[in-house]
């Protein structure tokens, strides 16, 4: 069984998913704060490969990719960084990039290398589907889960496509836009993901705009796992002891979901 099914595996067991920008606001923090992470209860960790053109992401994560980018940070520094993770935790590591940079870097080549490294799997937001089979064939034969988006206006057909085509689980988004966290979580939330999971046989997480436990609970009664970004991203970056505060906002979010 993969990395990223065993996390599923309890079927009362709610997923919590983290993501951190690598190399913001430096590269040793990154190594500090995703094992702090892990231990305040994250299930998954997803590693952002910072890109000078981050369409679907808000302020926060768009700040924490231009600063990382001008601390010269590249895929090949993410590959590094994901592999000294991987001798340190056992939990799922998936790449969280735009279709550009794997492109550029050749994508049989970074799937091998990122495979190497110890990666479970990969979110390319800007890659739909209907032009993902050639990374879908290369990530399966280097044993990565390629993991496709669906949005509040996905229409059935797109949900039918989705889920025939990703492997791992649904990364379900929560809203219409950006990343970032906010105040409230659309009232139709519910009724999306009812849409989602009387359709799909993955399991289905959310993220965009989950920032407190309340939201976090709300999430995790009807979906099977929470993402959670932009909020951490804030605590690494307004923190002086940002490992330390990051483990202690998610110890904060499992505890919330572990109820449901």
């Amino acid at each position: 069984m993969s990395r990223i099914r065993t996390a599923f595996a309890q079927a009362s067991h709610k997923a919590l998913i983290a993501y951190v920008t690598v190399g913001y606001p430096n590269t040793e923090t990154t190594l500090e704060v995703v094992p702090a992470l892990v231990e305040g209860g994250c299930d998954v960790v997803e590693l952002g490969i910072p890109f000078s053109d981050p369409l679907s992401d808000g302020a926060t994560i768009q700040r924490a990719s231009h600063h990382a980018l001008q601390q010269g940070v590249t895929p090949q520094s993410c590959l590094e960084v994901a592999s000294r993770l991987r001798q340190k935790l056992d939990v799922p590591l998936i790449f969280m990039s735009y279709y550009n940079p794997l492109l550029r870097y050749g994508l049989e080549r970074f799937c091998a290398a990122s495979s190497k490294a110890g990666l479970d799997g990969l979110i390319i937001p800007d890659l739909p589907p209907e032009e993902g089979t050639d990374l879908e064939g290369l990530a399966r034969s280097h044993e990565l889960d390629l993991i496709y988006l669906l949005t509040p206006t996905s229409t059935e057909q797109r949900i039918r496509l989705v889920a025939a085509r990703s492997r791992g689980f649904i990364y379900a988004v929560s809203l219409k836009g950006t990343t970032g966290a906010r105040n409230d979580l659309p009232a139709d939330l519910e009724a999306f993901l009812s849409r989602l999971k009387g359709i799909a046989r993955q399991p289905v997480c959310v993220g965009f705009g989950i920032a407190t436990p309340q939201q976090a609970q709300r999430v995790a009664a009807a979906a099977d796992g929470v993402i959670i970004g932009s909020r951490i991203m804030e605590i690494v970056e307004s923190s002086e002891q940002p490992a330390l505060a990051a483990q202690t906002f998610i110890e904060g979010i499992r505890q919330a979901i572990s109820g449901n």
